[in-house]
């Protein structure tokens, strides 16, 4: 697959790159692409929700009536759940939700996401940049003379830029990754998918590992 190279300027260089049938042009794998997402979304929780079940409850644990005899339901102390201010009854505890694909599995979600932006047209071949400085204004320019300033759009770096991270991050919808960190969640989330020239044997490289 053949892509046309763009300048910052949003014109056409003349050149093209090849992009490897490998990575963008498999047959996707749905399921996979599942499984990665709800991993990435899973390890995202922190998992720290707790509520106090009656044994942790402060207060007197004398039973509040007789057992039997006075025509009420039986209770016991104050801490019971049935009454306000009691425990919780099998209320969340803290636990991990994260778990684990295997780096094939992983491998071939990303190229699944990567083949569904190809096939669909959504991804384009930019020059490699930087700036001397982080500014907002300047990412924003490069956004808005690509056509992309309201597109929810995926930069993919060679490497990591910081001062081009720092110029994109009060963008709403603009998200800056290095290469060796994209992810399938990453990728979908995003309407359209712009790689730097130098990303490319960078992904093709990590993806055919």
């Amino acid at each position: 697959m053949e892509l046309a190279v763009y300048n910052i300027n949003g014109e056409d260089t003349g050149r093209k790159v090849t992009l490897s049938d490998e990575v963008f042009g498999i047959t996707p794998n749905d399921h996979l692409i599942y499984l990665d997402v709800k991993r990435y979304l899973a390890n995202q929780r922190q998992g720290t929700h707790k509520t106090k079940e009656r044994s942790e409850i402060s207060g007197s644990t004398r039973k509040l009536r007789r057992q039997k005899g006075t025509g009420f339901a039986r209770i016991g102390d104050i801490k019971s759940p049935l009454l306000r201010g009691g425990g919780r009854i099998f209320g969340p505890k803290p636990r991990d939700y994260s778990f684990k694909l295997n780096k094939k599995e992983t491998r071939l979600a990303r190229k699944s996401a990567l083949a569904y932006k190809a096939k669909e047209n959504n991804i384009l071949v930019l020059e490699n940049f930087s700036f001397e400085q982080p500014k907002t204004k300047q990412f924003l320019a490069i956004l808005q003379k690509l056509g992309l300033d309201s597109t929810k759009t995926l930069f993919v770096l060679p490497g990591l830029d910081k001062i081009v991270y720092l110029s994109a991050r009060n963008l709403p919808k603009a998200q800056v990754l290095p290469a060796e960190q994209i992810n399938t969640y990453a990728i979908l989330n995003a309407e359209k998918l712009v790689i730097c020239e130098g990303a490319i044997e960078k992904i093709e490289n990590t993806l055919n590992a």
